[in-house]
């Protein structure tokens, strides 16, 4: 099990190995005999805490310390703070946070993890789990599958649906405070941040948030200001029996875990982007809000300033990491500060809306094309890709890879699945976001709505109509595997489309392989 310094709006602590008062329980914890098993003892050192993992447990300690944003100087206090520790994960995490076990000194003056005796520390009792389950090594080596995304998105919408209310305003006043807290810092650090640079960053992020603040008071009034994971990095991620499982939730400042759903959310997106997983965020922006109610999409105009925000707060406890190391290990937190920063200034740039419609007949290559598309448009991360196989599959109240019966494709099932799309479509575009809508189009009604909600709403459309022979779409609809469409080679074989007349639209040859379509379409586009 990894447990990673908690990259909190706040930073700073003593030196990883300044084990003080707590030595002699840190050496009995790093002692195979004091578990009972026979193989090595690993300790992990954050700012906060010590970790010890042992065959199939973990016991976390906290570290015996007063900082401005956390109090773990008594042995009362660091008590309550595994107690809240195992409350804040316990929902998200079962298998993993077990309970608190106290560390004990018997009458004969030896240390013991619970039992008789007087309570000389308190620890987090846990199941260790594969380290190299975390999400960030499993993305490392490829294995952040498409399927595997839309996981995560329905374990976070979970955890987000299960979490209680907070107070928007006080939520919204504690952004604020962590706009100022990075401006202090950064400009603290010239060395790192270029002062014009901070300044502009720090003057853009406060009109952000100023724009948004109406917006986020509403959120919290309509319920989605909530006590949140909060640290909601893929470090803080594991795969387990298959499932992505949220651990390591912030539990010493309840204040700091609330915050709006869609700020929770940024940072697992945020940490996507930067690491150059593109698609990835695209698809867990996509499925997420697929799970959410449609008045939580205007909640999309706040999500630059969630996005720049977690981004400005990885660089500045990047930065004060840097003075607990040296050489190669120095030389590379000073570049991953550099770096976050400067995603903090990207997120906030303007990137106007525009509305892009994939239409086609069934196999001809809309999804992997939307698919590769989205992420390119807009601001991040890319354009809200709707899927009308996926729209139809949440109207039915249906995992998106159960089969419908036929009555789910009725004219009136049909003619409302279009019309989600399209308000869907709408309430991303008032927020400012793009949009790729994946459709098969085929009545000009249809490709007419798209175009008529682009101009209705004053931002750029472009509609591409792919044709591809039927022999063609018969094999890939042949090869589809746990995909949100029900068609068939039935369905393929029998699809008519009417004739393409519709302003806006473009036909767009899909008879070559992927990559050429894609880049034909990126050339139209």
């Amino acid at each position: 099990m990894r447990k990673p310094a908690a990259p909190s709006p706040r930073s700073g602590g003593p030196s990883p190995r300044d084990d003080g008062e707590q030595a002699e329980t840190f050496a009995f914890l790093a002692d195979p005999g004091a578990y009972g098993v026979a193989g090595p003892v690993k300790r992990i050192d954050t700012q906060n805490a010590v970790v010890f993992l042992a065959g199939e447990q973990a016991l976390k300690v906290r570290r015996a310390i007063r900082l401005p944003f956390l109090d773990f100087s008594t042995l009362e206090k660091r008590r309550a703070a595994c107690e809240a520790e195992i409350e804040a994960n316990r929902d998200n995490a079962p298998q993993v946070y077990l309970g608190v076990a106290p560390i004990v000194r018997r009458a004969d003056g030896a240390l013991a993890i619970g039992g008789e005796g007087e309570t000389v520390e308190w620890a987090t009792r846990m199941r260790r789990f594969d380290e190299k389950a975390t999400l960030d090594r499993v993305a490392r080596r490829g294995g952040l599958t498409a399927e595997l995304t839309r996981k995560l998105a329905r374990a976070i919408r979970r955890s987000h649906e299960r979490a209680p209310l907070r107070d928007g305003e006080r939520a919204t006043q504690a952004l604020a405070t962590y706009l100022a807290q990075n401006e202090a810092a950064f400009a603290a650090r010239p060395d790192l941040f270029a002062p014009a640079r901070a300044a502009a960053l720090a003057r853009e992020a406060r009109e952000a948030l100023a724009a948004a603040r109406p917006l986020l008071i509403a959120r919290g009034a309509a319920g989605y200001v909530r006590r949140c994971h909060g640290d909601l990095h893929l470090r803080n991620i594991a795969v387990i029996d298959g499932e992505p499982t949220l651990f390591d939730a912030i539990e010493f400042d309840p204040d700091v875990a609330a915050g709006d759903l869609f700020y929770d959310l940024a940072f697992a997106l945020m940490d996507l982007w930067e690491r150059g997983l593109r698609p990835a965020a695209n698809l867990l922006m996509a499925t997420y809000l697929s799970l959410c109610a449609e008045d939580e999409f205007a909640g999309l105009a706040a999500l630059p300033l969630f996005l720049s925000l977690r981004a400005a707060i990885r660089a500045k406890v990047e930065a004060a990491n840097i003075v607990h190391l040296s050489g190669e290990a120095q030389a590379r937190e000073r570049e991953a500060a550099r770096r976050y920063f400067i995603f903090a200034e990207a997120f906030l740039r303007p990137a106007p809306p525009r509305l892009i419609a994939i239409g086609g007949l069934s196999g001809a290559g809309k999804s992997r094309l939307a698919a590769a598309l989205a992420p390119e448009i807009g601001r991040a991360p890319g354009a809200l890709l709707l899927r009308s196989d996926v729209e139809r599959k949440r109207l039915f109240a249906a995992e998106d890879n159960a089969r419908l019966p036929e009555t789910a494709y009725s004219e009136a099932a049909t003619r409302e699945t279009y019309a989600r799309l399209i308000r869907k479509a709408g309430l991303a575009l008032r927020a400012g976001h793009g949009v790729v809508i994946d459709a098969v189009h085929g009545r000009g009604c249809e490709r007419e709505a798209a175009a008529r909600l682009a101009a209705d709403l004053g931002v750029p459309f472009v509609g591409l109509w792919l044709e591809a022979p039927l022999s063609l779409r018969l094999r890939r609809v042949g090869q589809r595997v746990g995909d949100a469409s029900d068609a068939d080679a039935r369905v393929a074989a029998a699809q008519r489309a009417s004739p393409l007349v519709e302003r806006g639209w473009l036909a767009l040859d899909a008879a070559g392989d992927h990559p050429a379509l894609i880049d034909a379409a990126r050339a139209l586009l």
